[in-house]
C-alpha cells in the first residue's frame, strides 16, 4: 500500500512523490540496516563482549585528533544522545578503555580520551567488524558499486563527506 493510501491527499502530507518505488527503497534502507546491524551486534558481542555503540566510540576517539573528543562531538558522531552517550562512556570509563577530563579551552566541556587499554581493544575487535562488514555488506556489491552505494548513501548525510574530506586532505 502506499503512503498516499494511508494518508489520503492533503496540503499538510505532501507525499505525492512517495510512490511504492519510493517506499520500497525506504524499507529497504531501514531493514537492511536492522539486519546488518544486529549482525554485527552479535558478532562483536560473541568474539570480544563489547557491544557495537562501545565499537563505534573507540572508532571514533582513534580517528579523531589527538585520540580525544568533547563528548558532545563524540555524541553527535556516534548518533547518541548526549545522555546516551555518558551512560556509555561511564560503564567505558569503568572498564578502564577510555578517559574523561576537563576541556582546557573551556571548562564547561569535557574530553573523552581513548586509553591504550581501549586502543588495543579496538585492535583486537577490528578484525572481527571488518571481516563481518566485507562478509555481510560489502561482498554483495562490486568496486563499483560500493562507490555509488557510498556516494548515494552520503547525499544523506553531509556530515560525513565533510570528515573523508578532512581525512584526505590531512
Amino acid at each position: 500500500m502506499v503512503v498516499k493510501e494511508i494518508l489520503g491527499a492533503s496540503s499538510e502530507t505532501d507525499v505525492d512523490w512517495v510512490d511504492a518505488r519510493g517506499m520500497r527503497a525506504w524499507r529497504s534502507l531501514l531493514q537492511a540496516h536492522a539486519h546488518i546491524t544486529r549482525v554485527l551486534e552479535a558478532e562483536l558481542e560473541a568474539a570480544h563482549q563489547l557491544p557495537l555503540a562501545s565499537y563505534d566510540v573507540l572508532v571514533q576517539l582513534a580517528e579523531a585528533p589527538g585520540r580525544e573528543l568533547r563528548m558532545s562531538e563524540l555524541a553527535q558522531a556516534v548518533l547518541l544522545s548526549r545522555s546516551g552517550l555518558t551512560r556509555l562512556v561511564d560503564r567505558m570509563e569503568r572498564e578502564g578503555l577510555v578517559v574523561r577530563r576537563a576541556c582546557p579551552s573551556d571548562a564547561r566541556g569535557t574530553l573523552a580520551t581513548l586509553t591504550p587499554a581501549g586502543l588495543d581493544r579496538l585492535r583486537d575487535a577490528s578484525g572481527t567488524h571488518l571481516k563481518g562488514v566485507g562478509r555481510h555488506v560489502l561482498s554483495h556489491f562490486s568496486r563499483a558499486e560500493q562507490e555509488l552505494l557510498a556516494d548515494l548513501l552520503g547525499r544523506l548525510n553531509p556530515q560525513s563527506v565533510e570528515r573523508r574530506d578532512a581525512r584526505e586532505s590531512a
